[in-house]
Parts: C-alpha cells; structure tokens; sequence
C-alpha cells in the first residue's frame, strides 16, 4: 500500500468516526435528526469498509469513497438552506473538503505503477 492510499484511508476512517456522532451532536434542527443519523449509518458502514481497505482490498476502498461522498451530500443542503448558522456552515464545508481530499489521496494511491519493458 502506497503513502497515498495510507493517508486517504485513514482521513476517510476519521472522518466515519466523527460521523457516528451525529446524533449526539445535533440539536434536531442543524442538522435535522434525519440527516444526522443518516450520517451516522454511513459512518457505521464507513468504518467497516475502512477495515477492510487498511487491509488490502481495492473494492472496499472503492466502497468507502462511495459511501463518504454521499456522507458529504447530506452536507450540501446547509448552504441552501436558511436559517443555517455560519459555525454549522463552516463545518459542513470543512467536512466536504475533507472527504474529497480522502478520496483523492485514496484512490491515486490505488492506482497500479506502469510496467517498465526491459529493452
């Protein structure tokens, strides 16, 4: 496993355990309980298939990127909404920012170096 692939799986894990705190963190309306506990089951989801990435399998990486992009889309309605308060604002942004970092790093270090032709 690549440097790249390391990073991106365990930002991807951190952010899944912060997740699974949703509902603990809400007070219902910021974010609505639905959204929170959402979160909290793609957390949970999350968690499992960083599990399985840390060791080895591509198609759970692959999962997880998946699974912490929809997690991020159930932030992007804090910026139409009104009536959202800018610290919550500010968090969502940093969350989204985040994952797609994780997803990035995670899945350019999957990528397989080019075989060299002995000439």
């Amino acid at each position: 496993m690549s440097a790249l692939y390391r990073s991106g799986v365990v930002l991807l894990g951190a952010l899944s355990v912060i997740d699974l705190t949703a509902p603990l963190l809400t007070d219902g309306e910021h974010p609505p309980m639905v959204i929170a506990i959402i979160a909290s089951v793609l957390g949970l989801v999350s968690i499992v298939l960083t599990v399985l990435a840390w060791r080895g399998r591509r198609a759970a990486a692959v999962g997880l990127s998946v699974a912490r992009v929809l997690s991020a889309l159930t932030a992007v309605p804090a910026f139409s909404v009104t009536g959202v308060p800018t610290p919550i604002m500010a968090v969502a942004g940093t969350f989204i920012i985040l994952t797609v970092v994780g997803v990035v790093l995670t899945l350019a270090g999957m990528r397989r170096p080019a075989l060299v032709s002995a000439s």
